[in-house]
Formats: structure tokens, sequence, C-alpha cells
């Protein structure tokens, strides 16, 4: 049975069936490009669209020339830097980098507006910006230094091809590997509206996204290092796209297929022609390859997808069944995450055990090495199973706070994310 245990205090409090999983003292770079150097020609990321692809060993080039520039223009640890990019083959290179470097990633939505993208700037106190050409307009006159990815040098910015090749005339160390950054350091500084309506800026360490990492990944074992090609189409400034899909990939020597927009017709020739086997996607998407007629053009056999994730809203029974019938071969996996928790947060369950998937309509099974409680939203009281409430989380994962303290909930370590919930829908047993 799953593991309810009465605390002290009278609280109800779940922990995952699973064992506890070690994490090691390790910054985020050096975590998800561990033995990189084994699989040198291997892809990580490629552009559904343009074809333009990252080898691991240009992937750990580049992130090591980046994080070297950025310490050339004076970046303190500590400091952040907004990326307002789209998905493109770069993005996961930037992010480290800016990691690398002793910096802190702040990944912005492109298709925001500009004074949306200044909020996110001036409360992060950013002491620079990444973006691209076409969105440069939007960020020129913020107040801050700007990067520009394209390859056509654009007035006023810094050229990111250019500051690598400056890196690499500078001579010196080009290793990631940074004696003054520690695990506890800040690395990461996504916006996140949560429940609330007002976006807040969450903090979180390197070891709260390796210990992620780690829960999230505990079940992939050897057999499939190297095997898994990841659909990378979740925005890459959201936690799940720059964890879940980027690190979590690159940790597992997997491939990312980079995806900006979603259009039906480029979306299954993606996952036809990259060989696309794991594809985390949004309901809306899985409607639409229940319901649009253009799916129909596509032969369906030449798809080697085995599993779709889906998050962000609640799948409903009845387009589950639809899905099911049309992609009989195709594994749902539904999962629940936040951003206050580094990312996913309950998992779908454990191919290799008895009766270790959930049931459906389930978001899943508590992770290695986290802590599940239900309260009484109006009287703060520990709440048992098959009762709704309040869910909260307590491990090594949760934020170390946000720009704005008033949202968070603490109480002894636990982090109270404000959704109803019932435990019986989260643990089938």
């Amino acid at each position: 049975m799953e593991e309810a245990l009465a605390a002290q205090n009278d609280e109800q409090i779940f922990r995952s069936r699973y064992p506890a999983v070690s994490v090691p003292d390790l910054t985020l770079p050096e975590f998800v490009l561990q033995d990189a150097e084994l699989y040198g020609d291997k892809v990580a990321f490629v552009e559904a669209v343009t074809g333009k692809s990252y080898t691991y060993s240009e992937v750990a080039r580049d992130i090591r020339r980046f994080a070297k520039a950025l310490r050339s223009l004076g970046l303190r640890k500590g400091r952040v830097v907004v990326v307002v990019l789209p998905n493109v083959a770069e993005y996961g290179i930037v992010a480290l980098g800016i990691m690398a470097a002793g910096g802190v990633f702040s990944g912005a939505n492109p298709t925001a507006h500009s004074s949306e993208i200044k909020k996110q700037v001036d409360a992060a106190d950013a002491k620079l910006i990444v973006t691209s050409g076409p969105i440069y307009e939007k960020v020129k006159s913020l107040g801050v230094p700007v990067i520009v990815l394209d390859e056509e040098r654009v007035e006023s910015a810094m050229n990111w091809k250019e500051l690598l090749e400056a890196a690499d005339r500078a001579g010196g160390n080009n290793d990631f590997t940074n004696n003054e950054i520690h695990q506890t350091d800040l690395c990461a500084l996504p916006f996140s509206s949560g429940t609330t309506g007002m976006s807040k800026g969450v903090m979180l360490t390197h070891r709260n996204l390796v210990a992620n990492l780690c829960s999230t990944l505990f079940k992939v074992g050897p057999e499939l290092v190297g095997q898994v090609t990841t659909l990378g189409l979740i925005p890459f400034f959201h936690i799940y796209g720059i964890t879940g899909i980027c690190c979590a990939t690159l940790r597992n020597k997997g491939k990312v297929v980079v995806m900006n927009r979603f259009e039906l017709r480029t979306f299954l020739n993606a996952l036809i022609k990259q060989e696309v086997t794991f594809a985390p996607i949004v309901p809306p998407i899985i409607l639409a390859l229940v319901k649009n007629p253009i799916v129909d053009e596509f032969d369906l056999s030449k798809l080697k997808l085995r599993a779709v994730m889906t998050a962000a809203a609640p799948l409903a029974p009845e387009l589950l069944a639809a899905f099911e019938k049309k992609f009989p071969d195709v594994e749902v996996q539904e999962a629940y995450g936040l951003t206050e928790h580094s990312c996913i947060t309950l998992t779908h369950g454990d191919l290799t055990i008895p009766n270790g998937i959930s049931k459906k309509n389930s978001v899943g099974f508590i992770l290695p090495n986290l802590e599940i409680k239900f309260i009484d939203p109006d009287t703060g009281r520990s709440l048992p199973k098959n009762t709704p409430g309040e869910i909260c989380v307590r491990s090594q994962c949760v934020m170390q706070g946000c720009i704005y303290t008033s949202y968070i909930k603490y109480c002894y370590g636990w982090h109270n994310v404000t959704i109803l919930l019932f435990f019986n829908r989260l643990l089938q047993e």
C-alpha cells in the first residue's frame, strides 16, 4: 500500500513508495553534461523546421564559451540575465551558459508586450538581455545591454557569435566547472503567475533543479540513455520546457526536436521525420490529434512515438479514450508539477513493477524524496486521504522564495501550493 504515515501532531504525511535517490553535489550544467564527451557526435538539439542542429560536443563547447564571454562582460555571481527567445536550438546553451558563469537565468515570454518584459527585467534587476533580431525592438529601450543571437549584426547590440569568438581568442580555461559556484547558489528565476494572477519570480538553486531531475529520472535505466528523442514544443522559458525537456534530455543524452510554435502538419512531420519517441504536450494538441482531419493525411504507421505526457490542465476522460483508440500504441502519461517545485512533482508511474501504472485520469505517484500532505484551506488542519484539500509539498526541490514574498505560504518547511486535490486521485492503490 502507498505509504500514508500518521506523523506527529496528527499530521497525515504521504511519501513515495519508491526508495530515496541520491542527489550529487554538482551544479546544473555539470549534472546534465556529465559524460557528454562519450556522446560528442550525437545530436542534442535539432530544429524541426530549419534543420539547424548542435551535437553534444558543440553544446558543451558553446556553454563554456558563453559562460566565459559573460564573465568577461563583468557578469557577477547571482546577477540575472533575462532570455527573450522563442524555442531555438541555442536556447539550452544560453540558459546553461548563464548558470555556468554564476548568473541566474530568467526566461521571458517572447510574445509578451514590451511593457510586460520590462516588468520582469525591472523586478529581476536584470543586468543583460539575450534575444533575437525579430524581438530586438521590444527590448532595445529597456535600459539593459542586449545580446542578439542572429548572424547579422544589430546596431547597438552585442552579437552572440562575436562574443563566442572573442572568448576563444582570450584563451585560458573554458571549463564550466567554477569553484566559486556552489549548489546552493541561485541559478534560475522563472516567472510564474500560479493561481494568484500576479507574475512572481521564483528563486531556484542548482540543487533545487538537480534534485528535481534526480527524482524525475529515477527510473531511467542505462538501456534508455541515448535512445530517447523528445519533442521540444513546450516553451523553453517555462520551467517544464527548460527543466523537464531540455535538461532532462541532456542528462540522458537524448535528442530534443525543437519547435517554436504549434502547427499540426509541421508537428506531425516532425514526429515522423525525427522519429520522436516522447512528446510532452497539452490537452488542446491531443484534441487536435483526435479531431482534426489533417491527421488522416499522414501515415501514422510511420510514427515511432511511444508516449505522450500531458500537463498544465486536466485531460477529459472521453478525450483520453478517443486518443487511445486512434493511437493504441502510444502511452498517455498525465503529470502534475509547478514552478515553485522546480518542475514535476507527481509522476505517471513505474512500468517495471506489477500494477505500477496509475489509474487513468490520475496524475500518478509521488516521486522519490518528496513528502506530500493535504490541509483544510480554512483551518490548516492536516487531512486524511479521500478528502479534498490544499496540497502541500516538502522536498529539496522547493524554491528558496520569490520576489513577491507575500505570495509564499510556508509552514515548517512545507510549501502550500493552494490547489485543491484528492489524495486518492493522486496516489492510486
